[in-house]
């Protein structure tokens, strides 16, 4: 059987790479950002150690529907985090300077991402965020203490629920409609 005149040989090697006799099974886009996840949330484990409450990875990824070039957002909910944002990223620069290597296979078969963390404490995540708001629907935690992050998300998503709010898309994005029935001077907290 041949495909577009090609012969099946040629039709194989295109689909799983070829090189020098050597074949290797090319990964779809998802399975390769699974696989460095994978290899963040172990990374995380080892650096952070029990300070790690939670890991969670969000935007199109967390949605499973990444791009090629997607980034990877991320949720650190750590304790003990230093002050500032220069110094949490420091922290987690030794993480990455782990994951290069991967970053590098992940390139190299088509994947060209790097990783977008926001750090909090979880007092800090106590205070709430409108970015929880982006992870009601599309969070996918890689990592969760006593399920800390998720009886977070749920305590918003019934204080949404209670106030009417609702996800509208327009398209590719989306926006909230906190209050469905909310009336000019009225004062309401999420």
């Amino acid at each position: 059987m041949a495909r577009l005149g090609l012969p099946l040989e040629k039709t194989l090697d295109s689909a799983i790479g070829e090189s020098d006799g050597v074949f290797e099974v090319k990964m779809k886009p998802m399975e390769q950002f699974e696989s460095l996840l994978d290899e963040l949330r172990e990374a995380c484990q080892v650096a952070y150690g029990d300070r790690l409450i939670s890991l969670v990875v969000f935007g199109s990824v967390g949605r499973r529907l990444p791009r090629p070039d997607s980034d990877i957002d991320l949720l650190l909910i750590v304790d003990s985090l230093p002050d500032g944002r220069l110094c949490r990223v420091r922290e987690f620069d030794k993480i990455e300077k782990r994951l290069q290597s991967a970053l590098e296979k992940a390139r190299d078969s088509g994947v060209d991402t790097r990783f977008s963390p926001i750090f909090k404490t979880p007092d800090e995540v106590r205070m709430g965020s409108p970015l929880f708001l982006d992870m009601i629907e599309d969070a996918w935690a890689l990592f969760d203490r006593e399920g800390f992050f998720a009886s977070t998300i749920s305590a918003l998503k019934e204080r949404l629920r209670g106030l009417g709010a609702r996800r509208i898309w327009r398209g590719d994005f989306w926006y909230w409609d906190l209050k469905s029935d909310f009336k000019p001077g009225e004062v309401f907290e999420f």
